[in-house]
């Protein structure tokens, strides 16, 4: 979804979808953005641009989530948290905190790769958001991280570190080199971004939480402090609830951006652009003077055809784009190429399959964070009593509608959703008979991310179930997901096709 401008300006936001958690680097003329990907798989986006405004997807940098097992079932509040791209010596880096795990890194020669196995940097629990600081001018390194509360009873404070100059490991325990806690009003620092600027080291984080929170800056002429801070981005009088949390980049003519991301409910966390300057105390100011803008100038960059990470999909030859992610590590199997198009799912046999928020093999996709219709084409070729497969909004809640065959041979049209609280999916709308197992499924999704489910069997398509009010995850917004699957049994059940996946806007 290519967000609205002109010639002259932009409109945020930049990203209107799930790009959560942004840090952002230039390289030469090309700028670089990753995301935290959570527990699926492939895990660290790549997305490029030239001009901060048009951005697409060009890849992923993790393959799978290590150890294997400990994702080989949904993990949608574990993984790859907060990541920082950096790049050095020639190499692009990334790290991360797994929350469970520790601060990972991996590095690629090229933005495409290859990108080596993550490696363990630090081991701990409750170790989030590294960002890694090479200082051009002594050769040393850094590294600061923040805490996750519920891993290790710490939060509101930054612990920075020497680092190896590989980046491979810390040169010392740590020390804590901003609490919060002592700074009156401030709760919930974290996702720190570090840099060197001016003489001066520079630490951009956000406080106050996701939904209401705000921007910070802090500075000291010396990596471990002490440290003076400012607030620099809040919500003041916009629409823009809990502005913060993103990276800063400097463009070849010299002018400062910053890309942040805004929590929107089941949209997730979407992607601005803010203005940055400094004022005449050397301070950054984000924004319009420090309230986050909704128009502005676009940068002063070459102009770029409009351009957005790509969402439809015709899957040729069995393959699915970029876009899409496993819900966990899959396994060999669950996707088949072939010579045609069409993403042909095998029906998974599963013990789990009356809730689709406890399997690994849904294909998945961000939700658009602007009104929408999906729409995809669907034939059941699975055999086996109860396969099934179908078109899915996925959360905290979520509602799927689809195909399924009976113990007769026959196929019928299914709609079924389960509540938060739900432990099982119910049935959202009577069945219907759909004639040589094929149909098409579309989601209209409206304002506040309402969806209203229909179907074609054959005779145009007909409205199903009540209207849906699609939910995220906890740290993560609502997916779009394909999925194909079965009850428990021996032998192979079947398998789905689904072809030209679309999602239009109006």
């Amino acid at each position: 979804m290519t967000t609205e401008q002109t010639e002259s300006t932009y409109r945020n936001p930049v990203l209107n979808a799930d790009w959560s958690d942004p840090d952002v680097i230039r390289v030469g003329d090309d700028f670089y953005l990753t995301a935290s990907s959570f527990g699926r798989v492939p895990g660290l986006p790549l997305l490029h641009s030239r001009d901060l405004v048009n951005w697409t997807l060009v890849g992923h940098a993790l393959e799978r989530l290590e150890p294997e097992g400990e994702f080989a079932a949904p993990r949608h509040d574990r993984g790859v948290w907060a990541p920082s791209l950096r790049h050095h010596d020639d190499r692009f880096f990334i790290f991360w905190g797994d929350p469970d795990q520790g601060i990972f890194q991996v590095n690629a020669p090229g933005i495409r790769g290859p990108w080596t196995r993550p490696h363990l940097v630090k081991a701990g629990k409750g170790l989030i958001d590294p960002c890694p600081l090479w200082d051009e001018e002594t050769g040393e390194a850094y590294l600061v991280h923040a805490w996750a509360k519920s891993r290790s009873g710490i939060k509101n404070r930054l612990t920075g570190h020497r680092m190896h100059p590989h980046g491979t490991e810390l040169l010392d325990e740590g020390k804590v080199i901003v609490d919060a806690d002592h700074i009156p009003g401030w709760f919930t620092l974290e996702g720190p971004k570090l840099y060197k600027h001016d003489g001066w080291f520079w630490i951009l984080a956000p406080a106050g939480g996701v939904e209401t929170g705000w921007q910070g800056a802090f500075r000291s002429r010396a990596f471990f402090g002490p440290y003076e801070e400012r607030v620099v981005l809040e919500q003041r009088d916009t629409d823009v609830n809990g502005p913060h949390q993103g990276g800063w980049v400097r463009t070849p003519s010299g002018e400062d951006w910053f890309l942040h991301f805004q929590q929107r409910g089941a949209y997730g966390r979407v992607v601005h652009l803010q203005p940055m300057r400094f004022d005449t105390d050397g301070w950054p100011v984000l924004g319009d003077d420090g309230a986050p803008v909704a128009v502005h100038r676009r940068p002063d960059l070459p102009a770029q055809p409009p351009a957005a990470p790509a969402t439809d999909d015709d899957f040729p030859g069995g393959r699915h784009g970029r876009q899409w992610q496993w819900t966990a590590n899959p396994r060999e199997g669950w996707a088949t190429q072939h010579s045609a198009d069409g993403l042909r799912l095998t029906c998974v046999r599963s013990a789990d399959a009356h809730d689709l928020r406890k399997l690994p093999n849904v294909l998945t996709q961000r939700l658009p964070g602007i009104p929408c219709t999906v729409e995809v084409e669907l034939r059941l070729d699975g055999g086996e009593p109860g396969a099934r497969a179908g078109l899915v909004v996925l959360g905290d809640a979520y509602r799927w509608i689809g195909l399924q065959r009976d113990a007769d041979g026959t196929v019928h049209l299914v709609h079924r959703f389960a509540e938060a609280v739900a432990e099982r999916e119910r049935d959202a709308d009577r069945s219907r008979p759909a004639p040589g197992g094929r149909v098409r499924l579309r989601v209209e999704i409206g304002a506040g991310a309402r969806c209203r489910f229909s179907a074609d069997t054959g005779d145009g398509f007909r409205p199903s179930g009540q209207v849906f009010a699609a939910a995220p995850w906890r740290w993560v917004g609502a997916l779009l997901g394909l999925v194909a699957l079965a009850p428990t049994g021996q032998g192979p059940a079947g398998a789905a096709t689904f072809t030209r996946f679309r999602i239009s806007t109006s």
